[in-house]
């Protein structure tokens, strides 16, 4: 028992020195943690890691995603019902981004795209998370020039936020106003970039639906590799993308 609780503060130590050179903390605070694992964690967390959340946005968005998955799984909507309740209480900014992710998880799209479109008229007009939750509610709600003028200028603002996802956007968006070039462009880039289950997946599915045979059976067999070394979470992650392809490649060769 000795031995786990020394592995445990030195994990955490570790935990809070990357955090430190992430974000360009003085590199004393190197020395002091792993001098001092346990202590030198003791401070970091409430001198730095703390305040950090409180005053990040971002973080504390990041945060509640996972907390509300868990909940909603135990209880679904009920995220929609305090996100709502708190919107109704406190109309502020984050409440209402809040509210708008919620609906859009509880796939009440219509409402979602109403309220992140109030959002970019706000403070957080500029945030990229904003734009690109935006966009993904747009794209949902079939309304793919909206979505597409959002990914080109989040693209235009960093070519590194979330690449891998706003390109797979990007491609998706294209594919959907039958701009089928870019779209290839977008799709062919992110597999390259990325190499991910779903940027294959992505670009499988849409070559199938080309009918270019060839290229979807080609990433179907990459992907059979893939799957050899996934665990139980990554075979339930991915198993709605594989029987997508699965479906489409089965339409096309009856064709």
């Amino acid at each position: 028992m000795p031995f786990l609780g020394l592995g445990l503060h030195i994990f955490v130590a570790i935990f809070f020195a990357i955090h430190a050179i992430r974000s360009g903390r003085e590199l004393y605070w190197l020395l002091i943690l792993f001098m001092f694992p346990l202590l030198g964690s003791v401070v970091y967390f409430f001198a730095i890691f703390l305040p950090e959340i409180r005053s990040n946005g971002h973080v504390q968005q990041g945060l509640r995603k996972v907390t509300n998955a868990a909940v909603n799984s135990i209880d679904p909507g009920r995220e929609l019902r305090e996100a709502k309740a708190a919107f109704d209480f406190t109309p502020t900014a984050q409440n209402q981004w809040r509210y708008a992710d919620a609906l859009l998880a509880a796939d009440q799209v219509a409402e979602a795209v109403q309220q992140f479109e109030q959002c970019l008229q706000g403070p957080f007009a500029n945030d990229l998370e904003i734009q690109f939750a935006a966009a993904n509610a747009q794209f949902r709600f079939q309304q793919f020039d909206k979505a597409l003028n959002l990914l080109l200028a989040i693209r235009s603002q960093s070519t590194t936020f979330r690449a891998e996802a706003v390109t797979l956007l990007l491609a998706r968006s294209f594919a959907a106003q039958g701009k089928n070039g870019e779209a290839k462009v977008e799709f062919e880039d992110a597999v390259v970039r990325f190499g991910s289950v779903s940027a294959k997946a992505e670009y499988a599915i849409w070559a199938a639906q080309q009918g270019d045979l060839t290229t979807a059976q080609k990433l179907r067999a990459e992907l059979d590799e893939l799957k050899k070394h996934w665990n139980k979470n990554s075979r339930a992650q991915y198993l709605p993308l594989l029987s997508k392809l699965d479906e489409v490649l089965q339409v096309q060769k009856a064709n």
